[in-house]
């Protein structure tokens, strides 16, 4: 899942989102100087990866990917889910999504010193430009997974990882309402992160 997914699936606090994101920053790493609380939103993120990257309906959505994307398919798949969780707000979550946002952002940033040099300018990129109002459209979708594209180190064909995503639009929405309960029921059942 990418970052608006787990900040969902974090609880309402700094080192919780703090933990949840640092998954994607290189967490295990930096695991000897973390509070407990970081400590297990660290482990609330491994456990969403484990599960999205594992289930048979993320697997299955790979195949609506061209072959010259697939190896990135599941990048793509992250940054899609994250826009249908926004079409899709008000059935997951009575808050609404910008006082969730400004929430969230204001919970990353009381923690930015702490975090990791390259964590800490996403996250300040993410919370002063907010990233999220990007998802909200497929032209932002689009640019994003672009920009993604653009700081892989070798020669690839993702850019364009759009297209595949507006053709098969309706199917891969259909995917993620069928798979983000099961992985909302998981995290729950697990309850890595007891408040």
């Amino acid at each position: 899942m990418n970052y608006l997914a787990h900040l969902y699936l974090a609880k309402p606090t700094a080192d919780s989102h703090f933990g949840n994101l640092l998954g994607d920053f290189g967490g295990r790493r930096h695991l000897a100087q973390l509070p407990k609380p970081v400590k297990f939103g660290l482990e609330n993120h491994y456990l969403v990866d484990k599960f999205t990257d594992t289930h048979p309906l993320v697997k299955e959505a790979k195949q609506y990917f061209s072959p010259a994307r697939k190896r990135f398919a599941s990048v793509a798949i992250d940054v899609a889910f994250d826009h249908f969780l926004i079409q899709h707000w008000s059935r997951f979550n009575s808050q609404p999504l910008h006082d969730f946002k400004h929430m969230s952002y204001s919970l990353l940033n009381a923690r930015r010193d702490m975090m990791p040099l390259r964590m800490q300018h996403v996250v300040k990129s993410m919370t002063e430009n907010d990233w999220f109002k990007e998802y909200e459209t497929l032209d932002g979708v689009g640019l994003a997974l672009d920009n993604i594209a653009r700081r892989i180190r070798f020669a690839n064909n993702f850019a364009g990882a759009a297209e595949d995503i507006a053709r098969h639009y309706h199917d891969l929405d259909a995917v993620f309402l069928a798979f983000f309960p099961e992985l909302v029921e998981h995290v729950k059942q697990q309850a890595i992160e007891k408040l």
